[in-house]
């Protein structure tokens, strides 16, 4: 009975502690800054017309048809606009579900799978504390680090991707491992991610699933049992009903635009200058991951995957470490063989590195995890120094000339120092007292308190100061408006003005274009040389509102 009460209290105590992260990475204070010129505004004007127009099937910005993403993402914003009005909270809603959503299936599994390798069941004093411990430093793990937690907070698409993708994976390995109907959530989930992304929906839980197959040498047994006949009908009910219609309405400009440019040649060639080397996603996931990456490569090396015939002895309930490093290398490969490359590609394989880390930290007598431990703490020592001299780094952003001098006197990086400071202390401690196991405490509470203390509030300035002046100038236009004048931006173009007039916006890279000056009179945002520029150019000029770096005239170009 005491055992039983004991291990009930450990998992309610692992349950609320991750429920306070989720609540803490995701949703504190979602919305308490503004929208992120440049792609943020993008989709939530989209969505916007959607619930405005009544238009469910074709996205627009600006006018203009936007065939960059399908629209489950589109939805998903409108839907919130729909229950908490149009505003930011909305917007990122969906990223943030998702976010939230993997994350407890994660905990979930791992509460069922979280076998350590190597190790039979007889072997494990109390393997359902053991279980705990995994499933909780696995949550926390994929909850509390930087590439998470950023676009978990972010009104894209990219984390609704990551949260279809990673539990259409994880409902595979449900129904791998119980060969039950968690198949067909698989088939609903892939559904659903090419619904918010395209292809890719499909082609990476394929490959995932094909290369694992393969690896545990049961492609055969597989093809029979996962319902593939029944499971991609679900798929095309999902699926092809949207897609045939916007063909039918848009033809061969949506099938060139979205198929041709956003899919295939995003893959083949650059797209929009974003180039980079080989090895770049190697410093994306050792960035992204931290706190938790210096223990990657031992929390990899501990499954020995060149141990095929070992993997092909276990259990199918026993795989969950290889298949979850399958997943991780699937994915890395195939995004690093895309010519294309972007930090928010590989966001769909940190569950996967977030499941081997609750593995590994849940074995503590290992010399990996030992070795992890000690990296860890070298890491807050390097984050101490790194966050005491932040201030004296960060600048040269011409739109946000203060930046560096308001992060100085908010005194937030000195704040974020002594916390990893104490981490950095602490850990040693525990290294000493050889106390191994609480290591992974030290990250989660660190890296949950330099988010509340100095991440959060660096963001807001940044907001101050990159964003607000323009919602203060939306602001201005939305009252000063008159009737036939036009909304322009010159020199640039920042999405989140049409957002926040709620009107469309001329955008304009020269001030005294042909473009600009056939308006006849026009409310025109820019800075202050460019400002200068278009009153030279009109017939007469008025200056009404100057924020920051931004200044907002009426000009008037037309002579009667």
């Amino acid at each position: 009975m005491g055992s039983a009460s004991s291990h009930s209290s450990v998992r309610w105590v692992a349950i609320v502690t991750v429920g306070l992260t989720l609540f803490i990475a995701f949703f504190w204070r979602l919305g308490s800054i503004g929208l992120f010129d440049e792609t943020e505004p993008l989709f939530a004007e989209a969505s916007r017309q959607m619930y405005k127009t009544g238009d469910w099937i074709t996205p627009y910005f600006n006018g203009e048809t936007r065939f960059d993403k399908p629209p489950l993402v589109y939805w998903g914003m409108a839907l919130g606009f729909h229950l908490l009005g149009v505003g930011e909270w909305a917007v990122r809603l969906p990223s943030a579900l998702a976010a939230a959503g993997l994350a407890g299936l994660s905990f979930y599994t791992l509460l069922r799978f979280g076998y350590s390798h190597g190790a039979q069941s007889a072997d494990i004093a109390d393997k359902q504390q053991t279980f705990t411990l995994a499933a909780l430093v696995g949550t926390v793990a994929m909850a509390l680090h930087p590439q998470t937690i950023v676009w978990a907070r972010t009104g894209v698409s990219d984390m609704l991707l990551a949260g279809c993708l990673g539990a259409a994976l994880l409902c595979f390995f449900w129904g791998y491992a119980q060969a039950s109907r968690w198949y067909y959530g698989f088939y609903l989930f892939i559904g659903l991610a090419v619904l918010d992304k395209g292809p890719v929906g499909l082609v990476i839980p394929g490959l995932v699933v094909c290369v694992f197959a393969a690896y545990v040498g049961q492609i055969r047994t597989l093809l029979k049992e996962i319902k593939l006949l029944q499971g991609t009908l679900l798929t095309l009910l999902l699926t092809l009903p949207w897609f045939i219609t916007i063909i039918a309405i848009h033809g061969q400009t949506y099938i060139d635009s979205f198929f041709g440019y956003h899919n295939y040649e995003r893959f083949t060639d650059v797209v929009n200058g974003h180039a980079a080397p080989w090895y770049f996603y190697f410093a994306v996931v050792a960035v992204g991951f931290l706190p938790w990456s210096p223990g990657l490569p031992f929390a990899i090396v501990r499954l020995r995957p060149w141990s095929i015939s070992y993997w092909r002895r276990q259990p199918r309930e026993k795989q969950l470490g290889v298949f979850a490093l399958i997943w991780f290398l699937s994915i890395f490969c195939f995004f690093t063989a895309a010519v294309t490359k972007l930090p928010s590609y590989v966001l769909p394989l940190m569950p996967a590195a977030a499941i081997m880390i609750g593995l590994m930290w849940a074995e503590p007598r290992q010399r990996g995890t030992w070795l992890s431990a000690v990296l860890s703490v070298v890491f807050f020592a390097i984050l101490t120094i790194a966050s005491y001299l932040t201030p004296n780094w960060i600048g040269g952003d011409p739109v946000m000339p203060d930046f560096p001098t308001l992060v100085r006197e908010s005194q937030v990086m000195l704040y974020g120092a002594v916390i990893w400071g104490l981490a950095t202390l602490t850990g040693i401690g525990l290294l000493l007292m050889r106390r191994v196991r609480w290591v992974w405490a030290i990250s989660l509470i660190a890296f949950a308190a330099f988010t509340l203390v100095t991440i959060l509030p660096v963001a807001t300035i940044a907001d101050s100061q990159r964003q607000l002046p323009l919602r203060r100038l939306a602001e201005t236009i939305r009252t000063e408006q008159q009737a036939d004048e036009t909304i322009a931006m010159v020199g640039f173009m920042k999405p989140s003005l049409v957002f926040y007039t709620q009107r469309p916006v001329l955008y304009t890279y020269n001030p005294d274009s042909e473009q600009l000056q056939a308006t006849g009179q026009a409310l025109v945002v820019g800075h202050p040389d460019e400002i200068e520029t278009a009153i030279n150019a009109s017939r007469s000029g008025e200056i009404l509102q100057t924020e920051e770096t931004y200044q907002l005239a009426r000009l008037i170009f037309n002579p009667e």
